[in-house]
């Protein structure tokens, strides 16, 4: 049976976050068609881990400082078989030998001044950290913590942990419908679906898993007459995009801007793995760690960046998404074995990341035009939806509150900021087993909403005007400056 015009649109599609939401209103052309000067010539990359990063075995009190940190640390992780004591160095009297990755540069916690370190598996990330690449966001979380999975992983998702602005749109995306227009595609999630942070109903956004694979949904079965098709699902897209007719113009604006990307973006591809060989076989390398997924998705974004750079037509992308599973850890998460579960999964992420911006380091070498400076460029965001417990279960972890993000680039203002969540004994037993979330300015513990870290990159990172970034991420109308965030801080010293 043939399919009419509105069934073909229903179903048709290829993923784009227009698809996804019924547009009630476009908002002005004139504001769309600024066409985001705000992020300027830079990139954003968002770094998902998903399923609850342990981040108390990320970044550990390696001594105690003006504190108990480390003492408390080592009173809640066992050592042992299924103990996941993060030993802290020759001569600490701990059998494993497990020596973690401890910074050359200044590397303490601000409020008990206790030596940190990273877990043996981000080795690289001690590098970058170093180089003076890489800030490491203490203690963030948010009110009234939910340890659900998806509810969780929607909050960090939206920005909005109390539901105020009643939205399923993402952080990012919230920008992202303000500053472009249906016909644009200022991001790319590197995934089969739309990350959350980029759902929207204002633009176009992608959904690519491998540019090699990226295409439109043609018969494959009877390729003969492609350009006859193309031209026939354009038309509809046109003639949709012209109807005024508020859901079906977005979808028929959304899948021409998708047609032609499918024609544009796989030719990168090509392009890279010919132009780029040497550092297109680093993703793909057992000896540097890199023969992971995370490693082939940053390659991905590799691609599309390089293409932007040099000025390929059609491609305009700014905006990234990519994620890495495995962090449900409730069993077997293992210390710091080579072997273990955290450590291979902490390696995979940071060597990954490494390479990546080796690569961007080599593309920017000798070049005047956009690939110039290219590592000053790029921003990349690591967080997972809640941390894990300090009191490990049998040789696991369960699902805790409060996490370290990291930022990382050449352009990032490589430091610590942000306190150790508190994990003394009797403050955990108050909280059901949680580091407790505080917003109290005297509490030595304060944590960091996630609220202000995402408000400072829009501002300082995105130039997002700061009207706009109040809209995007409005302060909690439950007024306690003890227990929710009250009093917004966009102006973290990350950039």
């Amino acid at each position: 049976m043939a399919l009419t015009r509105r069934q073909f649109l229903r179903r048709g599609g290829i993923a784009t976050a227009g698809g996804i939401f019924a547009p009630s209103l476009f908002g002005s052309p004139f504001l769309q068609r600024a066409m985001a000067q705000t992020i300027g010539d830079r990139y954003f990359i968002s770094l998902y881990l998903n399923g609850g990063n342990d981040g108390l075995n990320t970044v550990v009190p390696y001594d105690n400082g003006a504190g108990s940190l480390r003492t408390h640390y080592e009173a809640a992780r066992n050592s042992g078989a299924g103990g996941l004591f993060l030993d802290n160095g020759p001569g600490s009297g701990n059998t494993q030998g497990l020596d973690q990755a401890l910074p050359a540069t200044p590397f303490l916690d601000p409020n008990t001044g206790a030596q940190l370190s990273f877990h043996p598996g981000l080795q690289a990330f001690r590098d970058l950290y170093d180089a003076g690449h890489l800030a490491v966001i203490q203690g963030c979380g948010y009110p009234d913590p939910n340890l659900s999975h998806e509810v969780a992983t929607s909050i960090w998702e939206t920005g909005d942990p109390l539901g105020a602005l009643a939205t399923s749109k993402g952080w990012v995306g919230r920008h992202l419908e303000a500053e472009y227009a249906p016909t644009d595609i200022p991001a790319v999630s590197i995934a089969n679906l739309i990350a959350g942070q980029l759902q929207q109903t204002g633009t176009s956004v992608l959904a690519i898993q491998r540019l090699q694979r990226f295409g439109f949904p043609l018969d494959e079965e009877w390729d003969d007459d492609y350009a006859a098709k193309m031209a026939a699902f354009e038309a509809m897209y046109g003639d949709a995009a012209n109807t005024g007719v508020g859901t079906e113009q977005f979808i028929g604006n959304s899948g021409l801007a998708t047609s032609q990307a499918t024609e544009n973006y796989p030719q990168l591809h090509g392009d890279y793995v010919s132009e780029r060989a040497v550092f297109n076989a680093m993703y793909d390398n057992v000896a540097l760690g890199t023969q992971t997924s995370t490693a082939r998705d940053l390659r991905e974004v590799a691609k599309i960046i390089y293409g932007v750079a040099k000025g390929e037509p059609g491609i305009s992308a700014r905006f990234f998404h990519v994620a890495n599973g495995g962090y449900d850890t409730h069993s077997d998460q293992g210390g710091g074995q080579i072997d273990g579960r955290h450590y291979a999964l902490h390696r995979e992420v940071a060597s990954a990341i490494k390479v990546f911006f080796d690569d961007l380091t080599d593309m920017a070498q000798g070049q005047s035009d956009g690939r110039q400076n290219l590592p000053e460029k790029v921003c990349v965001m690591v967080w997972s939806e809640f941390s894990r417990r300090i009191i490990q279960n049998d040789n696991g972890t369960d699902h805790g509150t409060q996490a370290p993000m990291f930022l990382i680039g050449h352009g990032v203002n490589g430091g610590v900021i942000g306190n150790h969540p508190n994990i003394a004994p009797l403050v955990i037993e108050d909280h059901d087993g949680n580091t407790p979330y505080s917003q109290a300015p005297a509490d030595p513990f304060r944590s960091t909403d996630l609220r202000d870290v995402y408000g400072t990159i829009l501002k300082h990172w995105l130039n997002v005007p700061v009207p706009t970034v109040n809209a995007i991420l409005p302060v909690d109308a439950i007024v306690d400056p003890t227990n929710y965030w009250n009093v917004a801080n966009f102006d973290l010293p990350l950039f």
